[in-house]
């Protein structure tokens, strides 16, 4: 058995091959967009209620195409860090899925998109715009540290950080 990533290879099926090595991200997330699977390098941002970072990084990241975006935004469920527009962004520049620890807004626009999104929830208020946070950092979400640059695997079962 192969051990990249692949539309084939499940969560649980990476778990399985790499026992304790691998992180597996404990929140229960929610899934928009129609790709339920999804993997690639991880572009980290950071940021809490406040989108602008979100939106400069998915439009501008050099070699976009695959990656997948994944944010910090503190578990916040108060304002929505992406809504159709800018999960728009992310389709138009080929990135591979987002991981949102945070909320999103626009869900049925969302869900016509051809990107996978994991999110805690929705909330239709619109975040801030200051531009405050950090991109390509170490972060952490549910207790698993998410490396620049290591593989995010994303399925039904849930999200895996490869060793």
């Amino acid at each position: 058995m192969s051990t990249e990533p692949s539309d084939q290879m499940s969560t649980a099926d990476l778990v399985d091959l790499h026992g304790e090595a691998l992180q597996s991200i404990p929140l229960q997330l929610r899934s928009f967009g129609r790709r339920p699977r999804f993997a690639g390098r991880a572009v980290t941002v950071k940021c809490f209620e406040d989108n602008a970072m979100i939106k400069s990084t998915l439009a501008d990241w050099p070699d976009a195409a695959g990656a997948v975006l994944v944010v910090d935004g503190g578990g916040s469920l108060r304002a929505a860090l992406v809504g159709d527009v800018i999960a728009g962004i992310a389709v138009e520049r080929g990135w591979a899925g987002l991981v949102i620890n945070g909320a999103v807004r626009d869900s049925v626009a969302l869900n016509d998109l051809e990107i996978g999104i994991k999110a805690l929830g929705t909330n239709p208020r619109k975040s801030g715009k200051t531009g405050a946070g950090q991109v390509d950092q170490p972060i952490e979400i549910g207790g698993v540290r998410v490396s620049p640059g290591r593989t995010v695997v994303s399925d039904e079962d849930g999200i895996v950080v490869l060793p």
